[in-house]
């Protein structure tokens, strides 16, 4: 079942489960990545909201609507501004120990003034920096969110960013962020890419000790399964034999590559 609400499409994959989906190329043309997709998970007593997404229009309401008068629990999957953007809604925000000093000052997106589209338009009211939450609180590898009935442990997973965190809960579903998705894969400079495979060997290590585990990742199809964990960790491992192929990228600051499932961008810094 699904329904839109302004620029949001929200899903209800299953009666505890939402997925809340918003077009980050509606923000700027260069990212081809949608949907991005939030999670609402939603136990006896809590709820958790992962992500709070680019926050054209807000969030907020959308969620209480969907909880009621349920306690709700917010944590980012990483620092990125397609996932914190809307963290100023809320009073309070989880997130990795590592990158708490990110989201705990004001947002500068002004490198999505170049933007063609009127969407952007909703960020100027804020002169390009938007106001974070009032409140960070950090996480670490191993934590638990217990919401009633429903518990997710954390799963530290570094590569595309120091902090980028997976979700792991006991109804057998893995929201993987932006540490594994199909379509355009945002990588660290190739010094760095031993991180990224240890991070994916990780995941690939529960999925396989689960049955009939659903990955959700944060951009793209969803779900999915421990297929895409398993192509995109061959494919960053072959990037070195396609790396002539590279284009530079000037948006992105970053290389480049193609392969038959994946876009790299490999980041020069």
């Amino acid at each position: 079942m699904s329904k839109q609400k302004g620029r949001y499409k929200i899903i209800q994959e299953k009666e505890y489960l939402y997925i809340i989906q918003e077009s980050i190329s509606d923000i700027h043309p260069v990212y081809k990545n949608s949907p991005l997709n939030l999670y609402l998970l939603i136990g006896t007593y809590k709820a958790l909201l992962i992500d709070t997404g680019c926050r054209i229009e807000p969030l907020k309401p959308i969620i209480e609507e969907i909880i009621n008068e349920k306690a709700l629990i917010v944590v980012n999957s990483h620092f990125h501004w397609d996932h914190v953007l809307g963290n100023g809604d809320f009073n309070e925000v989880y997130i990795h120990e590592k990158e708490a000093s990110y989201i705990s000052r004001p947002y500068n997106i002004s490198f999505l003034k170049t933007s063609p589209l009127e969407t952007i338009k909703a960020y100027e009211q804020h002169d390009f920096m938007i106001p974070p939450a009032r409140t960070i609180k950090t996480l670490t590898d191993g934590d638990r969110i217990e919401l009633g009935g429903l518990e997710v442990i954390i799963l530290h997973a570094p590569g595309h960013s120091p902090g980028s965190i997976c979700f792991l809960s006991d109804k057998n579903e893995l929201f993987t962020g932006d540490v594994a998705y199909y379509g355009e894969q945002f990588l660290p400079s190739p010094a760095n890419f031993p991180i990224v495979l240890r991070s994916l060997e990780k995941l690939i290590t529960v999925c396989k000790e689960k049955k009939s585990i659903k990955l959700y990742p944060s951009h793209g199809i969803t779900p999915c399964d421990i297929t895409l964990l398993i192509k995109l960790h061959a494919g960053i491992k072959n990037i070195k034999n396609i790396w002539n192929s590279r284009k530079l990228h000037y948006f992105f600051s970053a290389h480049e590559v193609k392969d038959d499932t994946f876009t790299y961008y490999v980041s020069l810094f």
